[in-house]
C-alpha cells in the first residue's frame, strides 16, 4: 500500500495515476477516513492518559465515591471510543488498499495491453522446410502430453506430462539453478548491463504451496475472483505463483541492511482458476490450472530497487537467449502493469505454429508497496528503519517455455532438438 502522507501531499497525482492504471479512487473520501481515524486515535490516547493519571492518583488507597464514578466514566468512554476507532481503522485500511502503486514516469500511459510498447526484438526466427506443428500436436503424437486422460479425473486445463518431456523439464530446472547460483554468471550480467549491484547469487527455495488470507492480502496478490483457489475448510489459498509465498516470507521482520539484497529462486507447483479465459489456449500447455514455475524474488534497499528490477530483466533475456529463442521485450503500459506494480516488463517468445510472439515472462517492480502492508523493514547501518523494496520476475514458467522449445526446435520427423545449453543436464541431442 502507499504511504498515506505521500497521498496527502500528492492527492491530484495519486488520483490521476490511479485512474491511468484502471483503479479510480476517491482520494477525498480516503483522507476523510484518515482524519476520522486520527481524531479517534487522539481521543483514545487522551482518555488512556486520563485513566492512567486517575489510577495513579488513587493507587494504594480506596477511592471515594466521586473517584469511583470518574473511573467508571473514563472506562466506559474509552470502550466506546476504542470500538469506534476499530471500525474507523478497518474502513481506512480498506480504502487505502484500493489505491494502487504509482507507475514510474517511463511507464507508457494506456488503457489496455494493446498500448504496451515493443522495446526491442532479439534473435532469429527459425525457418522450416515443412509446415511447423503446434506444440500440442507434437506432444500428443510423441506421447508426451495426455490431456484426455487428465480430463477424466480432473477436468479441462490439466494434463499428464510424460516420458522425455518430463526429463526436459527437470533439465531446464537444473540449468536455471546452476546459472543463478553461480556468482560469476550474476557478476557478468551485472557488468554487461552497467548495474550498480553486487554479484550475490540466488538462493534456491521450495516455498509452501499454500498461504493464509492475511499474508496473501498484504502481498496485494490475492485475486479471489479470477485466479486463486481457496481451500474452503481452512483459511488457506493455493499458491498462484512462487513469488506469492516468497515476498511474504519475511513478513513482520526487520532485516539488517548488510544482509540485502536477498535474491531467491523459488520452485513451486502453482494453481490458477483462469476464470474468464475459457476458449483461449485450451489446446496444449500454455494456460493450465496447474503448472510448475521457477520464479525470482528480490528484497533490496530502496536505492537499489530499480537496478534489481533491471537485473531480473537482464537475467530473463540471458536465459531465453541461452535457449536460442527469438523474443520481444515489452514495456507494459499503466493499465497492464497491475495494482501493486510501479513498473512491468514482459518477454514474448516466438511461436512458429501461430506465427506470433507469446508471453512467457514478466518482471514486476513493486517499490515499497508490498513491504508496507507486510511490514518488512530494513535496519540501516545508522540504526534508521526503512521499508524494503520488492521485485519478482519469471525465470521460466516450465510449460510455456517447453512449448516454445518444442515448436522452435522441431524436426520434420516429429522430434525436438535439445537446446545446446540444456544438454549437460539432458544427455540427448533430441527427444
Amino acid at each position: 500500500m502507499l504511504d498515506i502522507q505521500y497521498i496527502r501531499e500528492n492527492r491530484d497525482k495519486v488520483a490521476e495515476k490511479s485512474a491511468q492504471k484502471g483503479y479510480p479512487v476517491d482520494i477525498n473520501d480516503l483522507l476523510a477516513k484518515d482524519d476520522q481515524r486520527r481524531r479517534l486515535l487522539s481521543e483514545a490516547d487522551s482518555l488512556r492518559r486520563r485513566r492512567n493519571e486517575h489510577n495513579e492518583k488513587i493507587k494504594g488507597r480506596l477511592p471515594d465515591e466521586a473517584e469511583q464514578t470518574l473511573g467508571k466514566q473514563l472506562k466506559q468512554q474509552l470502550s466506546v471510543i476504542e470500538d469506534q476507532l476499530d471500525t474507523a481503522e478497518k474502513e481506512f485500511s480498506a480504502a487505502l488498499k484500493q489505491v494502487p502503486n504509482m507507475p514510474y514516469e517511463d511507464v507508457p500511459v494506456g488503457s489496455s495491453e494493446d498500448d504496451n510498447v515493443v522495446v526491442k526484438t532479439v534473435g532469429d526466427k527459425p525457418t522450416f522446410a515443412f509446415e511447423p506443428k503446434a506444440h500440442q500436436v507434437i506432444g500428443e503424437q510423441r506421447g508426451f502430453i495426455d490431456k484426455a486422460r487428465a480430463a477424466k479425473i480432473a477436468g479441462s486445463r490439466f494434463t499428464y506430462l510424460k516420458s522425455d518431456l518430463v526429463k526436459l523439464q527437470f533439465a531446464i530446472i537444473s540449468f536455471v539453478i546452476s546459472r543463478l547460483t553461480d556468482r560469476s554468471v550474476i557478476a557478468k550480467i551485472v557488468e554487461t548491463n552497467n548495474l550498480k549491484l553486487d554479484n550475490r547469487p540466488f538462493i534456491p527455495v521450495i516455498p509452501p504451496a499454500m498461504l493464509r488470507t492475511g499474508p496473501y492480502q498484504a502481498s496485494a496478490r490475492l485475486n479471489a475472483e479470477e485466479m486463486t483457489y481457496k481451500i474452503e475448510q481452512d483459511d488457506l489459498w493455493l499458491n498462484a505463483s512462487a513469488e506469492h509465498t516468497l515476498c511474504t516470507m519475511y513478513m513482520d521482520e526487520i532485516i539488517d541492511e548488510q544482509d540485502l539484497p536477498i535474491r531467491m529462486l523459488g520452485y513451486s507447483t502453482s494453481f490458477r482458476r483462469e476464470a474468464g479465459t475459457y476458449g483461449k489456449d485450451m489446446d496444449g500447455i500454455l494456460r493450465m490450472h496447474q503448472f510448475d514455475k521457477l520464479e525470482m524474488e528480490v528484497l533490496s534497499t530502496p536505492e537499489t530497487g530499480l537496478d534489481e528490477h533491471k537485473l531480473l530483466i537482464a537475467i530473463q533475456e540471458y536465459l531465453v537467449s541461452e535457449l536460442g529463442l527469438a523474443y520481444q521485450l515489452i514495456q507494459k503500459c499503466t493499465a497492464d502493469i497491475g495494482k501493486p506494480n510501479a513498473r512491468g516488463v514482459d518477454i514474448n517468445v516466438w511461436f512458429p505454429s501461430q506465427a506470433t510472439y507469446r508471453e512467457t515472462h514478466t518482471a514486476d517492480f513493486m517499490t515499497d508497496y508490498q513491504s508496507r502492508d507486510l511490514k518488512i523493514r530494513l535496519r540501516r547501518k545508522t540504526g534508521e528503519i526503512d521499508f524494503i523494496h520488492t521485485n519478482d520476475a519469471t525465470a521460466f514458467a516450465l510449460g510455456r517455455i517447453m512449448a516454445a522449445i518444442m515448436e522452435n526446435n522441431q524436426t520434420a520427423e516429429g522430434y525436438i532438438k535439445t537446446p545446446q545449453a540444456i544438454r549437460p543436464y539432458l544427455d540427448q541431442e533430441q527427444i
